[in-house]
C-alpha cells in the first residue's frame, strides 16, 4: 500500500558500516522506518537514485551488498550514460521508496531536470511513495542549502526542487562551515526557515509538514533555524525520537 499522505524522509544518515571493509554496509534503521511509512508489507521495493555522484559503480555495489539477504527488494535507476530501464516513471511508481544518494545537489538536480525525472518525482510523492536520502539527497527536496557542490569551501544552493518550502542543513554537527553558513543564509535571506540535522538524524516531512525527527544514535538533534524581526538569527534544537530497529 503507499503512504497515507505524501512523505519524505531527509537525512544525515543511512547506511553504517559493518566494520569488515570499506565497501561492507549495511542498511540503518531508518530503511525500516521509511517501509514503515509506505506501508510496504513483507517485501518493501527501494529503488537507489545515485546521479549526485554521476551514477558511481561502486555505490550501486555497495548498495545491493547492503541488502543482499534482508527482505528488501532492490533495484536502482541510472541515468548515466543513459537510463538503464525503459519506462523511468513505470519503474519508479511501482517503488515503496526511492533514494536518493550523496555527493554533488547542484549536478543532481540538473541532470533531474534534463531527463524530466522532477516531474516524475513529484508525481511518485503524490502518490504515496515515500522519497528520501542522504545530505545531495536531503537537500535536494527544500529550496535549497549549503553544498559542497563548487567546491571544499560551502557555498549557497538555492535550485532544489522546492516542493519542502524549507532551507536544509546537513552534517550540522560533522563539518564547522555549516552552522554558520547555514545561519548566515538564513540571516540574509538567501534561505528560508531551514531545518538542520546532525549525522544520524532523519527529517520526517507529511506533506509539506515536518512531523517528526528521528535519529540512528544517542546526542544529536535536529534543529530549526529562523531569521527574526530584527534580523538576527534563533536556531531551535529539535530532539529526535531514537530508531532502534535493524533491517534483515
Amino acid at each position: 500500500m503507499p503512504a497515507a499522505e505524501p512523505t519524505i524522509v531527509a537525512t544525515s544518515t543511512g547506511f553504517s558500516s559493518r566494520h569488515r571493509g570499506p565497501w561492507d554496509a549495511q542498511p540503518g534503521p531508518i530503511f525500516e522506518l521509511m517501509a514503515e511509512l509506505a506501508e510496504a508489507g513483507p517485501a518493501p521495493r527501494i529503488c537507489y537514485l545515485n546521479q549526485a555522484v554521476g551514477d558511481q559503480p561502486t555505490s550501486y555495489t555497495v548498495f545491493y551488498g547492503a541488502f543482499a539477504g534482508t527482505r528488501f527488494r532492490p533495484s536502482h535507476l541510472a541515468l548515466f550514460p543513459m537510463p538503464n530501464v525503459e519506462d523511468i516513471r513505470t519503474h519508479l511508481l511501482t517503488q515503496d521508496i526511492v533514494w536518493v544518494g550523496g555527493g554533488s545537489v547542484a549536478n543532481l538536480c540538473a541532470v533531474w531536470r534534463v531527463h524530466g525525472l522532477q516531474d516524475i518525482l513529484h508525481e511518485c510523492w503524490q502518490a504515496g511513495v515515500v522519497l528520501g536520502g542522504v545530505s545531495a539527497g536531503s537537500i535536494c527536496w527544500h529550496l535549497g542549502g549549503a553544498t559542497d557542490s563548487f567546491g571544499p569551501t560551502l557555498r549557497p544552493f538555492t535550485e532544489g526542487l522546492g516542493w519542502l518550502p524549507y532551507g536544509n542543513g546537513v552534517h550540522y554537527d560533522a563539518e564547522e562551515q555549516r552552522r554558520p553558513l547555514m545561519h548566515r543564509l538564513v540571516g540574509d535571506g538567501t534561505l528560508p526557515t531551514s531545518y538542520c540535522t546532525d549525522d544520524g538524524v532523519g527529517l520526517v516531512y507529511q506533506g509539506t509538514r515536518l512531523a517528526e525527527a528521528v535519529a540512528d544514535r544517542e546526542g544529536v538533534a535536529a534543529y530549526k533555524v529562523i531569521r527574526e524581526a530584527d534580523g538576527s538569527v534563533q536556531e531551535t534544537r529539535i530532539e529526535p525520537r531514537l530508531l532502534t530497529a535493524q533491517s534483515r
